[in-house]
């Protein structure tokens, strides 16, 4: 078996490296280990592990060492490391380190005995910073961010001020026993996505691109894939193979306990300036979804979807008090018991609460009618899907006062063992209960705006005449991009938009990062004189 995975599954990745030789290449492996604490030996004795029997659990992290070394990635995250165990984590720290290669690791929370291990190469990447993240949730999980600077391999890409910089996290989110631990899995990504934006501006980064590897959890079906395709993610496996987020049984990654055979494992990523709506605006879209799919579940046409969320209010609208009580009731009732939106441990918090309605409110004027319940909750879109991974000329910006970043583009990507790239989970695989996955990508230089305000790119014109007044204009949304923000879609309705000049743009910059869709009848924009379109 182990010839077999070699000749197939790396050859992929190596004639590809072969094939681009004159092109610097980034690789990046996922993998969860599977730890020897929770590997069943016995199907009579499900408390009979392998990290009982050391000649078990050694001989078969030796072997995945091999393949790791074998494969020799810039990037490597594993999940499930075995952090508990001192031999193991020598093992790995040296063979590791003797191939040059700079080891974080991370224990899960409360003594849980597994955590996380990233590795970085020292001949592609200059380790810039490090953190942990305790979600300090339901599980234990935790989650790694690492900075990095690209270095000497990739010199040709060097140009002037050329920034060369990458975020990368590794992660392993909770299994979804249950439907009630849903929210539990969303908020972990939301914590992450949070984290990483906090730490840009703490450190006044500049857009670079960001890479999030892990055990997911989850399947392109669920709730957090579509949270992180709605932030601008892709995943980088389906981009390598054309897929779309349709195809979501084109492969698998993971045999759980329960024989189910699915993908989980995702190396997604977010190159500079790809157009993303508010972080805010993204998690409350993505609760409402899930509100929306269990009420549907339970049978709840839009109609009673409505009146229940009313609550006892007599008008045709839904109030503040009326839609919290709405929550809470959902989280007790048998309807929907295991949603736990509030009320629990674990729920929304109150000013996450309040968050949803202000989404959901879009003319602030503290009530939510029926077309307002509609568009916000019932009919909510939950992204702009985009699939232009590699397309690296961004339309819409201004051309001048341009500062060069790199991004990265997907040339290839492999599961491991082949079979499960058929959707197919081979008998004789005994690694473990995880696929690894292996992505190439090639980086490229790219432009975007050194403008200390900022730039909009305007989409969905509703205005079909040739009027050429921008004032007369009114777009379906608007997405804006700062020089020390991510770039973000800022949904709208009908609003007219009032163009300003570059002498006001430091002032009305803190405007509309402040900027609050829902309780403004009119949206000021600062804009370069040159962006005309």
């Amino acid at each position: 078996m182990k010839g077999r995975i070699s000749r197939i599954g790396s050859y992929a990745i190596s004639s590809s490296i072969r094939d681009h030789q004159q092109q610097p290449c980034i690789t990046c492996t996922t993998f969860n280990i599977l730890a020897p604490i929770y590997k069943r030996l016995s199907n009579e004795d499900q408390n009979f592990r392998e990290s009982d029997c050391r000649t078990y659990w050694f001989g078969r992290n030796q072997r995945i060492l091999d393949w790791l070394l074998y494969e020799r990635s810039s990037i490597i995250c594993l999940q499930e490391f075995w952090v508990g165990n001192e031999e193991l984590v020598d093992m790995y720290e040296k063979r590791l380190s003797d191939a040059g290669y700079v080891n974080f690791k991370l224990a899960r929370t409360n003594n849980r005995g597994d955590g996380l291990l990233t590795a970085v190469h020292k001949d592609y990447f200059r380790v810039v910073n490090y953190r942990d993240l305790l979600f300090n949730d339901f599980g234990d999980r935790v989650a790694q961010l690492l900075h990095v600077e690209l270095i000497d391999p990739f010199s040709q890409c060097r140009n002037g001020d050329l920034r060369q910089e990458i975020l990368i996290v590794n992660t392993h989110l909770l299994f979804p026993h249950d439907s009630s631990l849903s929210l539990v899995r969303l908020h972990q990504v939301y914590k992450i996505l949070q984290h990483v934006e906090s730490y840009q501006k703490e450190h006044n980064l500049k857009p670079i691109p960001i890479i999030l590897c892990g055990d997911w959890n989850g399947s392109k079906r669920g709730h957090v894939y579509k949270f992180l395709r709605s932030q601008g993610f892709v995943s980088s496996y389906d981009t390598a193979h054309q897929y779309t987020d349709a195809d979501a049984h084109k492969w698998v990654s993971h045999r759980n306990h329960r024989g189910n055979i699915c993908g989980v494992d995702f190396i997604w990523l977010l190159n500079p300036n790809k157009y993303r709506k508010l972080l805010k605006a993204s998690w409350s879209e993505a609760v409402f979804g899930m509100f929306k799919c269990l009420l549907r579940r339970a049978s709840l046409t839009e109609t009673d979807a409505f009146a229940f969320l009313k609550a006892d209010n007599d008008g045709n609208y839904i109030t503040y008090s009326g839609f919290c009580e709405a929550l809470e009731q959902a989280s007790q009732c048998c309807v929907i018991l295991q949603l736990n939106l509030t009320g629990h441990k674990h729920g929304l918090a109150d000013e996450e609460t309040k968050d949803l309605w202000v989404q959901a409110d879009i003319d602030g004027n503290g009530v939510v009618d029926y077309k307002e319940f509609q568009q916000r909750i019932w009919k909510t879109t939950w992204s702009d899907q985009r699939n232009d991974l590699n397309d690296e000329d961004e339309d819409g910006f201004v051309k001048s006062s341009l500062e060069q970043t790199i991004g990265f583009s997907v040339k290839n990507a492999v599961l491991f063992p082949p079979e499960v790239e058929k959707g197919r989970w081979p008998e004789n695989y005994s690694l473990s209960d995880h696929a690894r996955l292996t992505v190439m990508t090639h980086p490229y230089r790219k432009n975007i705006s050194t403008e200390e305000g900022c730039m909009v790119h305007a989409m969905g014109c509703s205005n079909s005449s040739s009027d050429s007044s921008w004032e007369s204009l009114r777009f379906h949304e608007i997405v804006l991009c700062s020089m020390n923000h991510a770039v973000y879609v800022l949904p709208y309705r009908t609003a007219p938009i009032l163009l300003l000049g570059r002498v006001a743009q430091r002032t009305i910059f803190k405007m509309i990062t402040d900027f609050n869709p829902c309780k403004l009848h009119f949206l000021f924009i600062a804009l370069g004189a040159s962006e005309r379109r």
